[in-house]
């Protein structure tokens, strides 16, 4: 597997907005984008070759929310940029890694993404994400 960047870091929060401005107001950050992927709203920021992900959950539903009252607002995850994500998760498989996600599916920016479990990975949530052609 060809890991080409840490792409995020996903921060959970209770209020994206008050982040939102403290990122731009304290470090001068330009948001890049938004959006809502099921129940969670997102803002992502560029930072050189990597982002921070802002992730706001949205109703009892929510991961977000629930990872927020075990944990509080925090660090959630770390995304890793992969090559070709299905030959990634193939590969992870073979080496006995627990996947939450079996097979990629659509995630931030049009991406392909697919989460490892953290029982396999010192109890660390990582994301494979792999970007559509012509993202940055």
């Amino acid at each position: 597997m060809k890991i080409k960047r840490v792409e995020h870091v996903a921060i959970a929060v209770r209020d994206m907005r008050k982040h939102m401005a403290m990122l731009e107001n304290l470090f001068g950050l330009k948001l890049e984008y938004e959006e809502k992927i099921g129940t969670t709203r997102l803002a992502m920021y560029p930072i050189g070759e990597t982002y921070l992900e802002l992730l706001e959950g949205e109703g009892a539903q929510s991961k977000v929310n629930a990872w927020i009252a075990r944990n509080g607002e925090s660090i959630w995850h770390l995304c890793f940029e992969v090559e070709d994500i299905d030959g990634a998760l193939e590969e992870l498989k073979a080496k006995g890694v627990k996947l939450l996600d079996e097979t990629a599916r659509i995630g931030h920016g049009g991406s392909r993404i697919a989460f490892i479990d953290p029982e396999s990975t010192g109890n660390v949530l990582i994301e494979l994400a792999e970007l559509p052609a012509g993202h940055h």
